[in-house]
């Protein structure tokens, strides 16, 4: 993924790079002494609620999938330090956001169509309780004429 191409999700879902606003920080990850000079870590911030290249109902799943990381405004914040490089940490955080729009523009499931049990298998249920309930009629005291 290079920095100034568009990072196409799905048909008519986009992420341009002009919506994505890098900034690199300090990493707590490995690096030894080098952690303490060098900012590796990428700190991605993609502005979901004004980005053109989303469709509407694929923007507010966006924000919702987020949770956390998306801010009130509607800005996701990805924080990405696993690897020693800025380059590998830029691409982290760029896979990462793209897996969550991908997850975001996936259609909605088909709604669940309902069922009714079969007449024999109601026949069967009913016989069986009625078997049960005679043998715990029969469970109690015995008459003694």
């Amino acid at each position: 993924m290079n920095a100034d191409e568009n990072i196409i999700i799905a048909q008519g879902v986009v992420i341009r790079p002009d919506d994505i606003e890098e900034s690199f920080i300090r990493s707590s990850g490995p690096g030894g002494q080098n952690v303490n000079k060098v900012a590796t870590a990428v700190q991605l911030r993609f502005d979901a609620r004004n980005a053109p290249g989303l469709p509407e109902r694929v923007r507010e799943r966006t924000i919702a999938l987020a949770g956390q990381r998306a801010t009130k405004d509607g800005v996701i914040v990805i924080e990405a330090g696993r690897f020693r490089t800025q380059e590998q940490n830029r691409a982290d955080a760029r896979a990462r956001l793209a897996a969550l729009v991908a997850k975001a523009a996936e259609p909605p499931p088909k709604p669940r169509k309902k069922t009714k049990p079969t007449k024999g298998s109601v026949e069967r249920r009913l016989k069986s309780k009625a078997g049960r309930s005679t043998v715990k009629k029969l469970r109690g005291k015995v008459e003694s004429d």
